[in-house]
């Protein structure tokens, strides 16, 4: 079910490197490369941290033929250029919650502890979102944006985490974590939630 997960998330940051890249107007090596690297960016981080090889998209070159025929496809919607930062919100919320906990289980399974796993967890969902802000010359959100963003993946993985702990079916307690994620970023946006200490 990781792997499911897991090609949901790459689905879903795809789609925000290539709605970001076609904002700014870049050609189709361009919103080929930033969507690369918006899905593939926390997933590989986790991987070269845990020793886990061959990559995860090195082993699985579906992947990246996928995100090339979605980068084909955005070329055929022009409106993709005229989107605002708001409509990416949504897909980049996916990619947080679906990475996030992807990563975690992946910790999990290669023996780290429980506040490793959380901080993994929340590096694969972080990482990629800020790579493709970098590339496309933006304040990644993690940064820029002072509602919760990792805070809701950290609060997530541990979700995660305490329901496999209390005996939760997998499946359950990976749907719950992921939907905690979701929720608590778009909640945060949408009441004003942040952490303590911000402006």
């Amino acid at each position: 079910m990781l792997q499911l997960i897991e090609l949901l998330g790459i689905i879903a940051f795809a789609i925000s490197g290539i709605m970001e890249a076609r904002r700014k107007g870049m050609d189709l090596v361009g919103v080929y490369t930033v969507a690369l690297v918006a899905a593939f960016g926390g997933g590989t981080l986790r991987d070269l941290i845990i020793d886990r090889t061959p990559l995860f998209w090195v082993a699985n070159q579906g992947y990246a033929i996928l995100i090339l025929v979605l980068s084909f496809a955005a070329f055929l919607f022009p409106g993709l250029s005229r989107v605002s930062q708001r409509v990416m919100l949504l897909p980049d919320a996916l990619g947080l919650g679906l990475f996030s906990i992807a990563g975690a289980g992946y910790a999990l399974d290669a023996g780290t502890s429980l506040f490793i796993a959380a901080l993994l967890g929340t590096a694969t969902g972080v990482f990629g979102g800020v790579l493709r802000d970098v590339i496309c010359n933006e304040i990644p959100f993690v940064f820029r944006n002072r509602y919760l963003y990792a805070t809701a993946a950290f609060a997530g993985c541990w979700l995660y985490m305490l329901c496999l702990a209390l005996g939760v079916e997998k499946g359950y307690a990976i749907i719950g974590g992921i939907a905690a994620i979701v929720l608590l970023r778009l909640a945060a946006l949408r009441f004003g939630l942040r952490t303590p200490g911000t402006d």
